[in-house]
C-alpha cells in the first residue's frame, strides 16, 4: 500500500530536519539547492522514470486517476489528456531515452480531435504540455499549428462584453454562461504562445483582459480565493464567489490557490505587467501561511479540519513550480526555498514506493473532496507538475527547452 498519513506526520520532522539543513548548506555554499536537497530529488526523477518505464508501454488511454493505485481511463483525455504525454515529455528531458518521446508523441498525437473542442476552457491543460511541447523538442510544425487551432477554439469562449473566459457549459448554454473559475489562469499560456507564434495580438489580449477580470475579483483581502466567482454574462459585473472544489463559497481550496500562484506568475511573465506579479505574491503568501509543519496541503486551507484534514499532494507539487516561477521574476529567495521543501516533503512521503501495485508516482492526492470523488488518489497533473518542479531545480535549462520559462522586459 502507499504511505500511510500516520508514517507521513511521522517523518514530518524528519522532512522539516532534512530541509533546515538544506538551507543551511545552500546559504553556506550560496548554491541554488543543497546536496541534500539535489540527492532527494534526483532520487525522486528517477523512481518517477523507473516508474513510467514499467507502466508507459502499456497505456493506451489519458490516466485520469487511479481506483486500488491502477490507473483509470479517458478515451478523449477528459480535461486531463495533456499531462499523460507532459509526464513522458520530463521523464524524456531526465532520462535522454528515446522511448519517452515516441510515447509522449503517441500520446499527443491522441488528443487531436480536441483541437476543436469550444465546449471547455481546459485546452491549455491539454494542449500545452503536450503539443506546445512537442514542437519546442521536436520542431515539427504540425504540433506548433495543430496547439494554435486549439487556442482558437479556446478564444471561442472569451466573452468580449464581460472581459473573462467562460468555464464551464456550451457556449449557448445560459446556464454557468457568468462562471469563471480560477483554474483558468493556467489556460492562458496556450493563448500567449499562440500570439507570440501568430503575431495576433488578439489571442494575448482577451488572455490579459480575462487574467485583469480575474485579478480583481479573486483574490480577497488577506491573498486566499475561491474556486470560482460568477459574473454578469453581458457586463462583466460581479455577482458573488462560488465553489465546487472548495469546502464553500468563503473557503479557499488549495489547488485552486496553487494554479493561482502559477497562473498569474505565468501570464506576468508573457506581458511584463507587474500587477500580476504582485498578485501572485499575495497568494503565495496566503498558502505558505496556512501550510502545516509537514508542508503537504491540505485540500482546503479553511474546511473545519484543517490542518489535520485529508491532504492533496497535487496542490503541493503545482505550488512548487508556481513559487520557483515567483522566486525568479522576483528575486526572493524565500520563495525558491518554500519550493525546495514542498519538493523534498513530496519527494519523501508522498511517492508510492511501498506499493509493488501502484502505477502513478505521486499517491495522497484528492480530486474532489465535496463529491467524494477521488479521496487520497494518485492525479496524473501530481505526476507531471513533481517531475516538472523536480527537474526546474536540477535541469532548468532542460525544462526551458519544453516549457520556455523566458520573461518578456517590462
Amino acid at each position: 500500500m502507499s504511505v500511510s498519513r500516520r508514517s507521513v506526520l511521522a517523518s514530518a520532522a524528519g522532512v522539516a530536519t532534512a530541509c533546515a539543513a538544506t538551507e543551511q548548506t545552500a546559504q553556506a555554499a550560496d548554491h541554488p539547492a543543497s546536496v541534500t536537497a539535489v540527492r532527494v530529488l534526483r532520487d525522486a526523477a528517477d523512481y518517477a522514470v523507473g516508474k513510467l518505464a514499467a507502466v508507459g508501454p502499456g497505456v493506451s488511454a489519458f490516466p485520469v486517476g487511479t481506483k486500488f493505485e491502477k490507473w483509470v481511463y479517458s478515451q478523449n483525455g477528459d480535461w486531463v489528456g495533456g499531462f499523460w504525454p507532459g509526464t513522458l515529455w520530463m521523464a524524456y528531458l531526465h532520462s535522454g531515452d528515446d522511448a519517452f518521446r515516441t510515447l509522449a508523441l503517441d500520446a499527443a498525437g491522441r488528443l487531436a480531435p480536441r483541437r476543436y473542442d469550444t465546449t471547455t476552457h481546459d485546452l491549455g491543460f491539454l494542449f500545452s504540455p503536450s503539443w506546445v511541447t512537442a514542437w519546442r523538442l521536436t520542431g515539427d510544425d504540425k504540433w506548433r499549428t495543430g496547439a494554435v487551432q486549439a487556442a482558437d477554439s479556446l478564444l471561442r469562449r472569451y466573452n468580449p462584453r464581460g472581459h473573462f473566459i467562460r468555464a464551464w457549459g456550451a457556449l449557448n448554454d445560459p446556464h454557468n454562461a457568468g462562471r469563471i473559475i480560477i483554474d483558468t489562469m493556467m489556460n492562458l499560456d496556450l493563448l500567449a504562445f499562440a500570439s507570440r507564434q501568430t503575431g495576433d495580438e488578439k489571442y494575448l489580449r482577451a488572455a490579459v483582459d480575462h487574467a485583469n477580470t480575474a485579478q480583481r475579483v479573486f483574490p480577497r483581502a488577506d491573498g486566499s480565493t475561491p474556486h470560482a466567482f460568477d459574473l454578469d454574462p453581458d457586463t462583466g459585473a460581479p455577482v458573488g464567489p462560488a465553489t465546487v472544489q472548495g469546502y464553500s463559497s468563503s473557503s479557499c481550496w488549495s489547488r485552486g490557490q496553487a494554479w493561482g500562484i502559477y497562473g498569474f506568475t505565468t501570464i506576468y511573465r508573457r506581458t511584463g505587467e507587474r500587477q500580476f506579479l504582485a498578485t501572485a505574491g499575495r497568494l503565495a503568501d496566503f498558502a505558505l501561511g496556512a501550510l502545516s509543519g509537514d508542508w503537504i496541503p491540505v485540500w482546503d486551507y479553511r474546511a473545519p479540519q484543517q490542518p489535520h484534514d485529508i491532504k492533496d499532494a497535487s496542490a503541493g507539487a503545482i505550488m512548487a513550480c508556481g513559487l520557483l516561477d515567483l522566486s525568479a521574476a522576483t528575486g526572493r529567495r524565500h520563495y525558491r526555498e518554500a519550493a525546495l521543501r514542498l519538493l523534498v516533503a513530496l519527494s519523501q512521503t508522498c511517492l508510492t514506493r511501498k506499493s509493488s501495485r501502484a502505477e502513478a508516482v505521486v499517491a495522497r492526492c484528492t480530486r474532489n473532496r465535496p463529491a467524494e470523488d477521488g479521496i487520497e488518489i494518485s492525479l496524473p497533473y501530481a505526476d507531471y507538475y513533481l517531475l516538472e518542479g523536480i527537474l526546474r531545480v536540477l535541469e532548468p535549462q532542460e525544462v526551458d527547452r519544453a516549457i520556455d520559462l523566458s520573461t518578456v522586459p517590462a
